[in-house]
């Protein structure tokens, strides 16, 4: 017996993600551009979120993004990944690849200078830029080798994923909002 809430009982809530992200993803499907360019975006953003360039991010994904000819907006918005909260786990984990690969510091110490420093990063304004990096700096060579080449892998990796992602998610969404028009018209 089929409710009027689309057989669902009263009261239960409807469990779709999509249905949830729907906001979202109208946003995403009136974005200008080709797919390509949409989710070479979100690829591009990914990939800058994980690199440890805190404090140039957005400049640098609205820079490169332009240079590569990729959706500005959507390079912009996945580079928010690194923040206050997700930096120090973030970067350790890059840190924790790339001392795969190269010799550095315990992983152990090196978080906590991670954390250390999301405190002091917090504590500035948006606009103290160069402050910021020299904060990075000062983490010494034989920590910023490892934290960049775990970076770039890490980047690298998370950065083709969501482009795939975010390319097939959009094929399916421009087919079916152009099923809807073909039906409607």
């Amino acid at each position: 017996m089929k409710t009027s809430n689309g057989g669902r009982e009263p009261g239960v809530p409807r469990k779709n993600l999509l249905f949830k992200l729907r906001p979202v993803l109208r946003w995403i499907i009136k974005l200008r551009g080709s797919t390509t360019a949409i989710a070479g975006g979100f690829g591009l953003g990914t990939f800058i979120a994980f690199t440890p360039t805190i404090g140039v991010q957005v400049v640098l994904a609205l820079f490169v993004a332009t240079l590569i000819n990729v959706n500005r907006v959507t390079a912009v918005v996945p580079v928010w990944i690194t923040n206050p909260v997700t930096m120090a786990p973030l970067y350790t984990f890059n840190y924790w690849l790339g001392c795969l690969f190269l010799e550095g510091p315990p992983v152990k110490e090196v978080s906590s200078k991670l954390i250390e420093i999301t405190k002091k990063l917090a504590s500035f304004d948006i606009f103290e830029i160069h402050a910021q990096v020299m904060t990075f700096m000062h983490l010494g060579k034989d920590i910023i080798a490892p934290l960049i080449l775990g970076s770039i892998l890490a980047g690298a990796v998370s950065g083709a994923v969501v482009y795939f992602l975010s390319f097939k998610l959009l094929e399916i969404l421009k087919r079916r909002k152009g099923w809807r028009k073909r039906k409607q018209g």
